[in-house]
């Protein structure tokens, strides 16, 4: 059974791993977008990585404290709670960075009754941002907040891969 719960959080964090990655990645071409084209971009993640990420963001954490309750020893649990201050990091730079201006862009988009309780625009009136320097800043906030959670995440899943290698060692 503690074979199958090192798997699964293993997949759990790969897959939150692979998501802010994946954001990450995108940075460089997305600089270069003039606004219009940036938000229009900016459309393409919503209902995708909202429920991926959820998914594997949520499980990644409750496994990994899983695992950090049945460790076998003490370098194994200290590796796998810095591993899960990772995760929750990334919840923390998600809710205090991202959110926000996620709340703040999909005010005008039309989005199901769950979203819009998930982003918090139910009931929001706006739009986005017209001045460059206003919307410049918020997509560099943005995007420098999915680079931080990248390496938030890849953290997580490598002193997680230590702390099994080190269990079947």
């Amino acid at each position: 059974m503690y074979v199958f719960l090192e798997v699964l959080t293993v997949i759990l964090v790969a897959g939150a791993m692979a998501m802010a990655l994946a954001h990450a990645l995108e940075l460089p071409a997305k600089l270069r977008l003039a606004r219009q084209e940036y938000f229009v971009v900016q459309r393409i993640y919503y209902p995708g990585f909202t429920i991926g990420g959820g998914i594997a963001e949520v499980g990644g954490i409750v496994t990994t404290f899983a695992l950090m309750l049945t460790s076998s020893g003490p370098l194994q649990a200290w590796l796998i709670a810095g591993a899960l201050v990772a995760l929750l990091a990334m919840q923390l730079v998600f809710w205090f960075m991202t959110q926000p201006i996620n709340k703040h862009w999909l005010q005008d988009v039309e989005l199901n009754a769950p979203a819009k309780r998930f982003f918090g625009t139910e009931g929001a009136a706006g739009s986005p941002p017209s001045q460059t320097q206003e919307w410049t800043a918020l997509r560099n906030r943005w995007e420098l907040s999915h680079v931080i959670r990248a390496g938030l995440a890849i953290l997580g899943l490598v002193l997680l891969t230590i702390a099994i290698a080190l269990h079947g060692a």
